[in-house]
């Protein structure tokens, strides 16, 4: 596979082209999170003579889609998505759990509902495409402590316990390693420490 990564200066965020190897046959690529479409994806693209097979939205926020359309009249992929429109453009929806193929990727969807509703981390061959729900060093930023509850139990339960390593390519900032971010991820840590000052707090009252 080939992975290409483009950091937007404009949006702060983090977008990536993974395609296939040149032996592969077809030659076939999917784009997560186009927050920016500039000339350097198009090149990307058209010079390893890709068709494009989907986009992958991690969640709708702007600075993650607002590229879609740009790259929906160039090239007319699919959207994969948890929300049913994205950017006034229909989608595939997709669930928690589900597998899907965009041929020849097979693509694994977890939904890590918390600084987004429609948040959802994208597993293709040990590369995780996690958004903002996780990356170096940190968790998405949320509204409240049960939104950050939430979160949290749902990348432990579906992501941390994957078997193995994995890649971490977040919407923001570096690459990480999914190892790394099981033992060291300070937004966890933080989330636990809050959880515990709160608790400390707890009394019990005689009526």
């Amino acid at each position: 596979m080939k992975l290409f990564f483009h950091s937007s200066v404009s949006g702060s965020n983090n977008c990536y082209v993974l395609g296939t190897d040149p032996d592969c046959g077809k030659q076939v690529a999917i784009i997560v999170d186009p927050g920016h479409t500039d000339q350097k994806i198009i090149d990307f693209i058209e010079d390893n003579n890709y068709t494009l097979g989907g986009i992958l939205v991690t969640h709708d926020h702007f600075n993650h889609v607002r590229g879609i359309n740009t790259i929906k009249r160039l090239y007319h992929p699919d959207i994969y998505a948890v929300n049913p429109v994205i950017a006034e453009q229909k989608t595939v929806m997709i669930r928690d759990g589900d597998i899907f193929s965009i041929p020849p990727f097979r693509i694994e969807a977890f939904s890590v509902p918390g600084h987004a509703t429609d948040a959802v981390i994208y597993n293709i061959e040990n590369l995780l495409f996690t958004g903002d729900s996780l990356s170096a060093g940190l968790v998405g930023k949320t509204f409240s402590l049960y939104g950050a509850k939430i979160q949290i139990n749902a990348l432990q339960s579906k992501v941390f316990s994957l078997p193995g390593d994995y890649v971490v390519l977040p919407g923001h900032g570096p690459p990480s390693s999914l190892d790394v971010e099981r033992q060291l991820n300070a937004g966890i840590q933080l989330y636990t420490q809050k959880v515990k000052h709160r608790a400390s707090f707890t009394v019990d009252v005689d009526l």
